[in-house]
């Protein structure tokens, strides 16, 4: 007896690593050749990038056979000498775009995932002026440049006007009134939320204007996108794919990161409530808006926001001629309607 594979079906057991043989995958893409079946996904600090970590079944029903993944907490790495692809928060894309880096930017890949944590003396980003704020590296590491980028959105110098504590110990330090605040990200977010560590002074997922522009972007070498056109789309498609599976089904995808090395190496800590934690960043950040947000307009923010902050002296134009490469999306769009 034949069991008739719905699509929510499918979607979930893909999501356990069961049914790659299962997943149809029509004419148009089975025609295209790929030229190599190798691909390496570099990993970084947060679990908001899921979707490049659990996108393996679906690279494989691409007809990928060599599926790497290189970690590291080393935010200002040029993950071009080690990896292919990987998800990087907008204000670093720019960042290390304007500094040269090889690579283009291809597609957004979800709405929020900062959080700004603070003591009861910091009510809004204006005040800030005069305070300890912690980070684990300055030099537009992603939360150092995107609070630089919110501070000089009211008017302050992020350079002058507020203290930068560089310790990997935020969480400790604002607990013990140390600093005053602190950027946190998934899981640590709704850690610090259930156990009331300090107030959120802004959530990105949810508070304008950055609740309407991509957190996290997925960027290619320019080697890989020149070389391997049709594995790019493929890659691009399958990690897609595994955003979507992030918003329909997160109990499925919260169990696969808790399950996994993940949380250990990212170094967070959170003892029987893991789950719970890692299932509402699940559930809260919006995976969804691949579709209908303008990853161009995002990158045209930032750059503008981070020229505001004396980060970079690169135009958002500068930045989007020679760092992007929407072809991909765009046929996406077009192939996987909602």
């Amino acid at each position: 007896m034949r069991i008739r594979q719905t699509r929510r079906r499918v979607l979930s057991t893909l999501a356990l690593g069961l049914a790659a043989p299962l997943l149809h995958i029509p004419r148009s893409y089975a025609d295209e050749q790929l030229e190599t079946r190798t691909v390496c996904i570099f990993e970084g600090g947060s679990i908001c990038t899921s979707p490049t970590y659990v996108a393996d079944d679906l690279l494989r029903a691409e007809g990928f056979t060599d599926i790497r993944h290189v970690f590291s907490l080393d935010w200002n790495m040029d993950f071009t000498t080690q990896a292919d692809f990987t998800a990087l928060f907008a204000s670093s894309v720019i960042l290390q775009a304007a500094a040269g880096a090889p690579y283009r930017v291809l597609t957004g890949l979800h709405v929020g995932c900062f959080e700004l944590f603070a003591n009861d003396s910091v009510r809004s980003i204006v005040d800030l002026k005069g305070k300890r704020v912690g980070v684990y590296a300055r030099n537009g590491a992603p939360p150092h440049a995107f609070l630089s980028v919110m501070a000089a959105q009211v008017g302050l110098d992020p350079s002058r006007d507020i203290d930068w504590v560089v310790t990997p110990h935020s969480v400790e330090m604002l607990v013990a009134g140390k600093i005053d605040a602190m950027m946190g990200f998934p899981p640590q977010s709704q850690q610090l939320r259930d156990k009331k560590i300090g107030h959120v002074v802004v959530n990105s997922a949810v508070d304008r204007p950055w609740s309407d522009y991509f957190c996290c972007m997925l960027t290619g070498s320019d080697e890989y996108v020149r070389k391997y056109p049709v594995a790019t789309k493929r890659v691009v498609r399958a990690i897609l794919k595994a955003a979507d599976l992030c918003t329909s089904e997160p109990t499925t995808i919260a169990r696969r990161i808790v399950d996994g090395p993940y949380l250990a190496r990212i170094g967070f800590e959170g003892g029987a409530k893991a789950y719970d934690y890692t299932l509402q960043a699940f559930q809260e950040l919006p995976y969804d808006k691949w579709r209908d947000y303008d990853p161009e307009d995002t990158l045209r923010f930032y750059a503008l926001r981070l020229r505001e902050a004396g980060l970079i002296k690169a135009t958002p134009q500068q930045i989007i001629a020679d760092h992007t490469d929407w072809r991909f999306l765009d046929q996406l769009k077009r192939e996987l309607k909602a």
